[in-house]
């Protein structure tokens, strides 16, 4: 069997030990500990170690704030119920030390993962059921869940013409424009969009497959909360589809709902202030990838939005 304890997450660029409060911690829980290893991605916020007790293995992670522990211990809860065979099982947490414990998942992350075309696709496929099974779980938004997404949506928007003003004389003329109609019709677009509790950050670093069995798996709930459903597929429109149609047409094939009219058009404008803060920090950072991911995708979405 494929598991996940070899490639849940990839190596930070600088592996951290498992801090003493969480050491005792995780010692309570797993008598025996032998070994642990830093399998964080390399990015400055939550930590994630493997640690192992003899053939007994999981993962403990360490949340950047409170509100993200939170929101990752709700969201257990709440995938626990209609997906508990594609999820970590939630085996321990601490709100104190920010720490969750959970189960290895067999798979291993689809992010980097060679597959064949037909693979990928039945990954992709997979993907779109589950997030659709997510996505349909009743939980209504709060009327101050419904404020904080208005109030995230007009932040988008401002932030797309800030990036617009830095980025304006490496554009087109069509993509300034595009750049422009974010700020100007994402606001008014916020009230038709179905509102869902989102996973957040959907995309294939999350995503766990096991080759044997076929099945596929998700990880990482500290984004998890009430949002616009499309926005759980932003990464993958601007990331991905621009140059693989055919995983597109798989996704959503498996997601299994039409968008709606008001969905078509916010998902292509929600990917442009995406794409240009693609671009932007790109410029700004010198990273060349961030660049091209950036004038790919608004390079695609000059005729999406059209």
């Amino acid at each position: 069997m494929v598991t996940g304890s070899a490639c849940r997450h990839r190596p930070a660029e600088l592996p951290a030990p498992l801090p003493a409060d969480l050491r005792h911690w995780v010692t309570h829980q797993l008598p025996g500990l032998a070994t642990v290893v830093d399998v964080s991605w390399p990015r400055g916020c939550s930590r994630v170690w493997r640690a192992a007790s003899g053939t007994d293995e999981v993962y403990v992670k360490r949340s950047p704030t409170p509100e993200n522990y939170a929101r990752e211990v709700h969201a257990y809860e709440h995938a626990a119920r209609f997906a508990p065979h594609e999820i970590p099982r939630l085996l321990a947490t601490d709100p104190g030390l920010r720490a969750i414990m959970t189960s290895p998942l067999p798979g291993l992350i689809v992010r980097g993962l060679c597959l064949t075309a037909e693979g990928e696709s039945r990954v992709h496929e997979l993907a779109g059921r589950l997030l659709r099974r997510w996505h349909d779980l009743p939980e209504p938004p709060s009327a101050r869940a419904r404020k904080v997404i208005r109030a995230s949506v007009t932040e988008q928007a401002d932030e797309a013409a800030a990036c617009l003003e830095r980025t304006a004389e490496h554009l087109t003329d069509a993509q300034r424009a595009l750049v422009a109609q974010v700020s100007r019709e994402l606001p008014r677009l916020v009230e038709d969009l179905p509102v869902v509790f989102r996973h957040g950050d959907y995309s294939p670093r999350n995503w766990l497959w096991d080759t044997e069995r076929g099945t596929h798996g998700l990880i990482d709930f500290e984004q998890s909360d009430h949002g616009i459903a499309v926005e759980d597929f932003v990464w993958l429109c601007g990331a991905v589809w621009p140059t693989r149609p055919d995983l597109k047409t798989a996704f959503l094939a498996g997601y299994g709902r039409r968008l709606s009219d008001a969905e078509q058009r916010a998902l292509p404008l929600l990917t442009v202030r995406l794409a240009v803060s693609y671009l932007n920090s790109g410029i700004t950072k010198q990273e060349p990838m961030l660049v091209e991911r950036g004038r790919t995708a608004l390079t695609h979405l000059v005729g999406a939005c059209g």
